[in-house]
């Protein structure tokens, strides 16, 4: 299934996409089938049966997941009721603005195993390939409430100094778990989505010769959608190996209509099931935590503007669009925000 998180009427709510024009409102579908079996279909009975948006849903998978399916296999066979308690079951894309398909995650982590992006960003600041890289996969913690989606991202002016984007892939936990083996990660993992991982380069650098990581040179945005894919759709793309499933999905980049960069997802030097891995040792992951891939090779100006293939940044107004196979594409504007305030 193909998941989303989208306002309708100024209104926040969750669906399933039927085809590329259309969804099935979930909250309502739920409630319609309540009613249909004999049941309550008031909200507070419907909540506490499914939740009430897309992160109870995962939560609730075993229940939720089986339900959506039959339901958008009824709409797409035209067997489900127009209109329920006054909320139409079936709406138009164009009817609706959609948001990242989860909002506030639980939390958030980004990885880095694609080694060509690693290789090539090193050699561009004149270090070489640290050795470490290939031992285990890292990563960092990110800001899970700062989760934009589709649309405009508003950038603050010191943001804006060497402002770049970051073409990735993201995970998001299903089911939880401590101290997961790679072999059992899979079981684990919900879904995939597109994720952007906006980065401020010049304050980035700045605070990393302070070796503590990445913070506010990447804490005002990470844009994730634009739905969230279930891995029986991209089941033909999938390789199981010994150390997990890795994913044949090609990714492009364009910046106002030039495509910059591509990839592909089964590039990643250590698989989801490897960074699951080592996130979960000796910690709890939840449903809904999020976890990057870090940048493909190419991904990013950093990396080519370094290599010498592109000499540019992003500014105001510019259109950046990440697209992977069978995830969607992901479109942005950068918005300068209206105040210029020091940073303290």
């Amino acid at each position: 299934m193909r998941l989303v998180t989208f306002e309708i009427r100024g209104n926040e709510s969750y669906g399933a996409l039927l085809d590329e024009r259309s969804l099935v409102e979930l909250s309502a579908a739920f409630a319609w089938h309540e009613a249909d079996q004999g049941r309550s279909s008031s909200r507070d009975a419907v909540t506490a049966s499914y939740g009430s948006n897309l992160l109870d849903f995962i939560r609730l998978e075993s229940r939720t997941l089986p339900l959506a399916r039959a339901i958008a296999h009824r709409a797409r066979q035209g067997n489900l009721p127009a209109v329920f308690e006054g909320r139409r079951l079936c709406v138009a894309l164009d009817d609706v603005r959609l948001l990242a398909p989860l909002p506030h995650p639980p939390s958030l982590r980004d990885g880095y195993a694609f080694r060509q992006h690693v290789e090539t960003a090193r050699r561009n600041r004149g270090v070489p390939m640290i050795p470490e890289f290939d031992q285990f996969p890292v990563f960092y913690f990110g800001n899970h409430q700062a989760i934009t989606g589709p649309g405009d991202v508003e950038v603050e002016p010191l943001q804006m100094n060497q402002l770049d984007f970051e073409l990735e892939v993201a995970i998001v936990v299903g089911k939880g778990g401590r101290t997961v083996s790679a072999a059992q990660a899979d079981d684990h993992v919900f879904g995939l989505t597109i994720m952007n991982d906006w980065s401020a380069r010049a304050l980035q650098l700045q605070e990393m010769k302070l070796n503590l990581g990445p913070a506010k040179g990447k804490d005002f945005a990470t844009t994730l959608g634009p739905w969230l894919v279930t891995l029986d759709e991209v089941a033909d793309r999938t390789v199981r190996g010994a150390n997990g499933a890795s994913f044949d999905l090609a990714m492009t980049a364009e910046v106002n209509g030039t495509v910059i960069s591509r990839g592909n997802v089964k590039d990643m030097t250590f698989t989801f099931a490897q960074i699951l891995e080592r996130a979960s040792y000796g910690v709890m992951l939840y449903p809904g935590d999020v976890i990057g891939s870090g940048t493909v090779g190419t991904g990013c100006f950093y990396e080519l503007n370094g290599s010498g293939v592109t000499n540019q940044w992003l500014q105001p107004g510019d259109r950046v669009v990440l697209e992977i196979e069978r995830l969607g594409r992901l479109e942005n504007r950068i918005v300068l925000a209206g105040r210029d305030e020091p940073l303290r």
